[in-house]
């Protein structure tokens, strides 16, 4: 029986056709032309989360009898600061690639990397507000306020008077929450959800193996929140509202553009609209 005599065969044929139709070069332009405001919204974020880092931070007051928590000594950072953005944005943007050149479709790729983008600027500016609002000082205060070691307080109030550098104690003042840890559960958790709609990780066939898959990188993002507690840059509480904040954000941003993961179908809506025109 030929394709013409069967309209069922070609309506099952027709979205693999369709999707290597929806390129870069082809609807990339008209895409990035419909989203214009979503990203001149992302520079925004970015330029406030510039002004968060640059702005002084509340510093509470820290009286000399507080000081027994937070006299840990300062580390280096097992995972350094440039290495965040590395698994937050990078890891994941290199996954949506893969799966844009198997593919060839341009509105999940747009749509991810958007989403992808969302998720960690909104929850960096979240989380940087926070940071400069509440100024929890941070496990290692003490030696980032007195480098020599000698405890200087105010006479009155008992107040600390730092002799430190000011640009470690202002980071001292940074504690809650954890910005490596909400970061990477933003990008890494966004990553999670992207990869349980495109191998179906609920399509209940039994296959274990994908959840596995799907962990991994929340795994990653656990043992980055992990090693901010060892390194005494950070309270455990302040791990865990990072990763319950970047996990939130990241699930809301995913869900903005793509259906729930349990879906059969985890192509976009603004997809599916295209294909049935």
């Amino acid at each position: 029986m030929s394709e013409a005599e069967c309209p069922l065969l070609n309506q099952m044929r027709m979205p693999e056709i369709q999707l290597g139709a929806h390129t870069v070069r082809s609807h990339g332009v008209k895409v990035a032309r419909t989203h214009m405001h979503d990203w001149i919204i992302l520079l925004l974020l970015i330029v406030i989360e510039v002004i968060l880092n640059v702005i002084e931070p509340f510093h509470r007051f820290v009286g000399e009898d507080m000081m027994t928590d937070l006299k840990y000594p300062m580390k280096d950072n097992t995972v350094p600061f440039w290495a965040v953005p590395m698994l937050a944005i990078m890891l994941p943007l290199f996954v949506i690639l893969v799966y844009y050149f198997i593919r060839k479709d341009v509105y999940d790729l747009h749509h991810a990397i958007l989403g992808l983008l969302f998720s960690v600027l909104i929850t960096g500016v979240i989380t940087d507000a926070i940071k400069d609002a509440v100024g929890r000082p941070r496990p290692d205060f003490f030696w980032r306020c007195f480098p020599d070691g000698k405890g200087v307080f105010d006479p009155v109030t008992k107040d600390v008077m730092c002799t430190g550098i000011k640009s470690v104690i202002k980071e001292g003042h940074k504690s809650f929450p954890s910005g490596h840890t909400s970061w990477s559960f933003a990008g890494l958790g966004f990553l999670a959800l992207y990869l349980s709609g495109k191998i179906r990780v609920f399509d209940r066939q039994g296959h274990v193996a994908k959840l596995c898959i799907v962990f991994l990188p929340l795994l990653i993002a656990a043992l980055v929140g992990i090693s901010r507690v060892d390194d005494y840059w950070h309270h455990w509480q302040d791990v865990f509202a990072g990763g319950l904040l970047g996990l939130t954000v990241s699930s809301f941003c995913y869900l903005q553009f793509f259906p729930a993961p349990y879906e059969v179908d985890g192509i976009s809506e603004e997809k599916k609209g295209t294909e049935a025109i």
